[in-house]
């Protein structure tokens, strides 16, 4: 499928939160102005008031202060409240374009997991984070800087240099924690895939006694993230210790330097303890800064990550309306594989199904047969040859589209949380007499029939209230849900008893009655009484093709006078 070309998703959708950092960095120059009143307030107690002795003074300056300090934590609420929605609405641009690229992962099977989502999630909760707004609050710490300036050069020249030696410890803090926090990053991932892997087989893990052995492998994954995640911790406490230490002594050494400053008379008595405060302001974003930067760096992996994982999986590209298929099939020297690797599974395969015909698949264990199904429905990608559906390739075809007219049944029955009549209707709106079409089709009406809740049944996670058997029986009426007119079935009677198997013939009859074209991947050939042609699949050629009764008779024929079938029918 042709894939549209994007530049970076992630970045556009950060670029479009422009708007929301403005506004953000308005309110910020008001806040870091506002917190400049403690030391006017401050000034003016000192200079106005012990001078003035005015009770009356003093009780309007407090009423001043204390009003202005509601007034900025109305604004910083107001602000992270800014950045929570830009939060939202980053979620909101990328949350669809990142399930899809899940899902279009998952069905090149890689385990690309929820990793994804959970890096968006962490950019999300960043934006509205300490750490962001202390970053916009940097720029803003000039304004402080001017003001010490205009007050005494001197204490502007010693906070530039308390400025830089916080930014270099800054630098040192990336450079130290980098590297363990993002194998601590990797190192989670790892453990927790591999969790999620030991839940979903939990009931083998029970049965067979492997837990001791499965927790001790998933404790030393644990471990090594807990160590990494330690090492990581320690550089950046104390580098964090040693940020808050210099911004101490700062304040510290500004109100004896400017104490001096008084001495000599080029500073009032009350703007000592100014500049110490105001030194401090200086200093108080990349103290910030430093002591996040664990969620910093992460912030920057998950960016990192995420933007990566949308370039590999970019949208696909919405082909051309097309009509709807008649069933007619065309292998065309099909060479594939697995998705992004290179071992060749089918080697050349050819053959033609009429609209309304039938074909079974055979041939033993790694032939090619799955492969070959995900192919003909296309989910896969071949790496030479064409899959046509009445002379269109089917990778191409728009999936939504041709959806309705496609019936799928894999080798791993995979059935979602809800009821039965939504598995069935594909999570559209069922259609009641559809449903229950279907289910009389592959014979289930007698089961639905003893459920309290018949096709309202809740089926629970991957159908884990239903048997293997009623597994597959309600993902063959989803395959043939609204009778579409190309159906693909692989090992449909796996999990099925004898009365399934009748059954399954059965619809296989129906569905050729009804013009559907069938094919079916199999090792029992107790299907074939209902099948028309007949493909031998070895190592990912086609051995044998013909009528279902040829095939049957070049089989059992001596070695010899097997001859090469031509694979069309």
């Amino acid at each position: 499928m042709k894939r549209v070309k994007e530049k970076s998703p992630l970045r556009d959708s950060l670029a479009a939160l422009t708007p929301f950092v403005k506004q953000t960095f308005y309110f910020s120059l008001v806040v870091n102005v506002l917190v400049l009143a403690p030391s006017a307030y401050m000034m003016e107690v000192y200079d106005r008031v012990v001078n003035s002795r005015s009770h009356t003074t003093l009780l309007m300056l407090t009423i001043l202060v204390v009003g202005i300090y509601l007034l900025l934590e109305a604004l910083e609420w107001v602000r992270r409240q800014i950045m929570h929605d830009a939060g939202m609405e980053l979620d909101k641009k990328l949350r669809e374009r990142v399930f899809g690229a899940i899902f279009t992962a998952r069905v090149q099977n890689i385990p690309a997991g929820a990793q994804a989502l959970r890096d968006l999630k962490a950019l999300r909760e960043f934006l509205p984070s300490p750490a962001l707004l202390a970053m916009i609050d940097t720029p803003l710490a000039l304004l402080i800087l001017v003001i010490i300036f205009l007050m005494a050069p001197p204490l502007g020249w010693f906070a530039v240099a308390g400025a830089l030696i916080q930014f270099a410890i800054g630098v040192i803090n990336e450079r130290r924690i980098r590297e363990p926090l993002l194998a601590a990053n990797r190192s989670a991932i790892s453990a927790q895939s591999y969790a999620d892997g030991v839940i979903r087989n939990a009931q083998v893990i029970e049965s067979m006694g492997m837990l001791a052995h499965i927790h001790k492998r998933w404790m030393s994954r644990q471990e090594e993230f807990l160590l990494q995640q330690a090492e990581a911790s320690d550089h950046a406490g104390t580098n964090a210790a040693l940020s808050k230490l210099v911004q101490s002594l700062l304040g510290s050494l500004l109100l004896g330097m400017g104490c001096w400053l008084t001495l000599k008379g080029e500073l009032h008595g009350s703007g000592m303890i100014v500049a110490s405060i105001l030194g401090g302001r200086v200093l108080a974003p990349l103290v910030q800064i430093i002591g996040s930067w664990r969620q910093v760096e992460g912030a920057i992996e998950s960016y990192n990550r995420l933007e990566m994982f949308l370039k590999e999986f970019p949208i696909p590209e919405k082909g051309m309306e097309l009509p709807a298929p008649t069933g007619s099939l065309s292998v065309e020297g099909v060479v594939a594989g697995a998705p992004r690797s290179q071992v060749q599974i089918l080697k050349g395969v050819s053959f033609r199904v009429s609209p309304g015909g039938s074909l079974a698949i055979v041939g033993p264990s790694a032939s090619g047969k799955t492969t070959l199904a995900r192919l003909l429905v296309g989910i896969w990608p071949a790496m030479q040859g064409k899959v046509r559906l009445d002379g269109n390739d089917i990778y191409q075809w728009d999936k939504e589209e041709l959806g309705q007219h496609i019936g799928y049944l894999p080798q791993n029955v995979e059935l979602f949380e809800g009821t039965i009549a939504e598995n069935i209707a594909r999570f559209g709106d069922p259609d009641p007499e559809k449903v229950s079409e279907s289910c009389r089709m592959v014979g289930l009406d007698g089961f639905i029939e003893q459920l309290p809740n018949r096709h309202d049944t809740q089926i629970g996670d991957d159908g884990a209230f239903l048997s293997g058997g009623e597994r597959q029986r309600v993902a063959l009426a989803r395959a043939v849900y609204g009778m579409p007119k190309f159906v693909v079935l692989d090992e449909p009677n796996a999990s099925l008893d004898e009365a399934g198997d009748a059954a399954l013939l059965n619809t296989v009859k129906l569905l050729r009655a009804q013009g559907t074209t069938v094919i079916v991947m199999t090792h029992r050939l107790n299907i074939l009484g209902a099948i028309e042609h007949m493909l031998v699949l070895v190592d990912g050629q086609v051995q044998r093709f013909g009528t279902c009764q040829e095939v049957m008779e070049a089989l059992q024929s001596p070695p010899a006078a097997r001859q090469p079938s031509n694979p069309q029918g």
